[in-house]
């Protein structure tokens, strides 16, 4: 994107190890140790329980396709690039690109029904795989993969279209007492959108030297809308 500033746009072509990397040189800088903080990628538990605000429909705010333009940049509006973020309106905790513009690593190893037998609060995924999990959508892809239940897969690739949200855990000093704060729920499978709770396996592919105009916008890796909100009311 030549002549125009991209100092706030997400950073792609990110892998699953970059992020870990990103994350542990950032946990290691002396204002960061001196603070306490702590920086990793979410579980996918957390990434959807800071997604969903408690919401049980297709998107935070509503089912309707209609509204996801103005929450997200994704290949109905973005024109084939990444955008600076906080453009778009934030969900109710006031966190912005929960959809859309890069899709975002998480922690955990893909588990297609590991979260049927998992611990019910916080749960992390399974303790080995081939696949790392994505989640959010993309500039690149249309408004059904930007949903809040869409779970992805690769095995940790870079792509232009994906990137990382980071989670900032701070330690208190052991004299303080820290406010309990709410789990996040376990996951537990929701069908996808053909109606099959199974993920559809694909061969991952290696990405274009540059940014081309897809024929298909389906992501390249294994896929499922397995929700991770499933206290009560399944996804949509």
């Amino acid at each position: 994107m030549a002549g125009k500033d991209t100092s706030r746009h997400p950073v792609e072509m990110v892998s699953w190890e970059d992020a870990g990397q990103f994350c542990e040189k950032l946990s290691a800088m002396p204002k960061e140790r001196a603070a306490r903080r702590l920086y990793r990628l979410p579980t996918e538990a957390e990434w959807e329980y800071g997604c969903r605000v408690g919401s049980t429909t297709k998107w935070f705010f509503g089912d309707e396709e209609a509204g996801l333009g103005d929450h997200a940049w994704f290949s109905g509006n973005a024109g084939w690039m990444t955008h600076a973020v906080g453009e778009k309106r934030p969900n109710a905790w006031g966190l912005y690109d929960m959809y859309g513009n890069v899709w975002e690593w998480c922690m955990d190893w893909y588990g297609g029904d590991f979260y049927r037998q998992s611990r019910p609060v916080d749960p992390v995924g399974p303790p080995g795989g081939s696949y790392r999990v994505y989640r959010g959508g993309s500039w690149y892809y249309t408004a059904r993969y930007c949903r809040s239940a869409g779970r992805y897969c690769e095995p940790g690739f870079r792509y232009y279209f994906l990137g990382l949200r980071v989670v900032c855990e701070v330690s208190l000093p052991s004299q303080a007492v820290s406010s309990p704060q709410p789990p996040a729920p376990r996951p537990s499978s929701a069908p996808t959108a053909t109606g099959s709770s199974r993920p559809v396996r694909r061969r991952p592919q290696s990405p274009p030297s540059t940014p081309k105009k897809p024929r298909s916008t389906k992501p390249p890796g294994r896929s499922t809308s397995a929700s991770l909100w499933k206290r009560s009311t399944p996804s949509a």
